[in-house]
């Protein structure tokens, strides 16, 4: 049976979700389809102790945001879906679950878009399922022992879940930071291999790192403003604990984590790393000072009421130094392998000549430049904010007037 509807948006996230409220205001007929529940990735790939790195007061939809008794707060990952479920009911979003879609082609007009129980024919296509994807896995994990439980961070949901014994996270991003800490403070010994990362205080003089951020207009940043969009897509999060402290190599080697340099190859049963942590290590402590200087210098360009900052100097770490080159995994009793090395996009379901050479989507603020394709809550789609549930709000407006607006709201938007 094929159905027709003017919009069918695809994900049912916070992305979909606020363009379906936008749609709803101006009575515009749509459609949400999803392969899961409302909010299905909070609910099926987040680990249990997950909480969002943005205080509760940020966490803003359209028509809708945190109303609880906790602004400085973090939402833990129960209480995230929680408040996208809310969401959906309190405009009645029409939403289909369940339902997989398995490509979107062109028909001329519109578009024909196949799933797993009906096929939708839609005027517009708007798809929502997010930046964070498909779990990536370096091709290297085929390398390791047999024996060695391998989980990606997708899939991780607690200590207990793992095997006995030692474990080496890979990445050291927020997700794997967080991890090697959850684990390392359960008594498990934990290895961590770091690449690139960029952390950030969780507060400064006086207030969240956030709230500077916000108050800055640093969130607000447009991708237009860039000197190369591509790299500060591609480049790592930013480094936060969802709590009331900082996360940072420092702090995991006080809880007895031992960083090492980025993970090179494997054989044998053995693991090798770069000799770059010193680097690395002193590139993220520079990102933290940067931050720092250019908050102190918002607060004596506007005269902000801040207390005075107490920096602490940051600490010795002759441990970057003496990171081990290699790693004997059975002799270090190590029985795990967390993948903590993000997430890429696939769009093979998706036939439309929009894609650059890396798979892409190449697209203004949304906007492709095949007729009544959209895209939505992908990183720096036109704002730094764009994948975040406070800035997705923003890129929903602004397509769902597009689309509300016809073929020629289209042209005006791809000139």
């Amino acid at each position: 049976m094929t159905i027709r509807v003017q919009t069918l948006i695809v994900g049912a996230g916070q992305a979909g979700l606020a363009i379906s409220r936008c749609l709803t205001t101006v009575g515009h007929d749509h459609l949400l389809v999803d392969r899961g529940r409302v909010a299905e990735r909070w609910r099926a790939e987040r680990w249990d102790s997950f909480s969002l790195l943005t205080p509760n007061w940020q966490t803003r939809l359209p028509g809708f945001r945190y109303a609880g008794g906790d602004p400085a707060g973090f939402m833990t990952r129960d209480q995230v879906v929680g408040f996208l479920s809310r969401y959906a009911r309190s405009f009645g979003a029409p939403v289909r679950t369940g339902v997989t879609v398995t490509g979107v082609d062109p028909a001329r007009p519109g578009w024909l878009v196949h799933t797993d129980v009906d096929r939708f024919h839609a005027t517009n296509v708007v798809i929502a399922t997010g930046h964070y994807d498909r779990p990536v896995i370096p091709p290297l994990a085929a390398d390791l022992p047999q024996n060695v439980h391998q989980v990606h961070t997708a899939d991780y949901r607690n200590p207990e879940q793992l095997p006995a014994g030692a474990v080496l996270v890979v990445g050291a991003g927020p997700s794997g930071q967080q991890i090697a800490d959850e684990l390392a403070c359960a008594g498990r010994e934990v290895f961590l291999a770091v690449g690139r990362h960029r952390p950030l205080p969780r507060r400064y003089r006086g207030h969240d790192v956030y709230w500077w951020m916000d108050r800055m207009g640093m969130l607000d940043r447009t991708v237009d403003t860039l000197p190369d969009p591509g790299a500060s897509r591609r480049a790592p999060s930013v480094v936060l604990a969802g709590e009331e402290r900082d996360l940072s190599l420092h702090r995991l080697v006080e809880h007895g984590v031992v960083p090492t340099g980025r993970l090179r190859a494997a054989d044998r049963g053995r693991v090798h790393f770069d000799d770059d942590l010193p680097v690395r290590l002193a590139e993220a402590d520079h990102n933290v000072r940067r931050l720092q200087d250019a908050v102190d210098a918002y607060v004596e360009r506007h005269g902000v009421d801040a207390p005075v900052a107490e920096v602490s100097p940051t600490p010795p770490a002759t441990w970057a130094h003496q990171a081990p080159r290699s790693l004997d995994l059975a002799r270090a009793g190590v029985t795990t392998v967390v993948w903590a090395t993000g997430f890429s996009r696939d769009y093979s379901w998706i036939n439309a000549p929009v894609f650059d050479a890396e798979g892409e989507p190449v697209q203004s603020r949304g906007v492709t430049a095949a007729p009544g394709l959209f895209f939505l809550g992908l990183r720096w789609l036109y704002r730094r904010k764009s994948n975040f549930v406070d800035g997705v709000g923003d890129d929903a407006e602004y397509l769902a007037e597009v689309i509300a607006g016809g073929d020629q709201a289209m042209r005006e938007a791809v000139a």
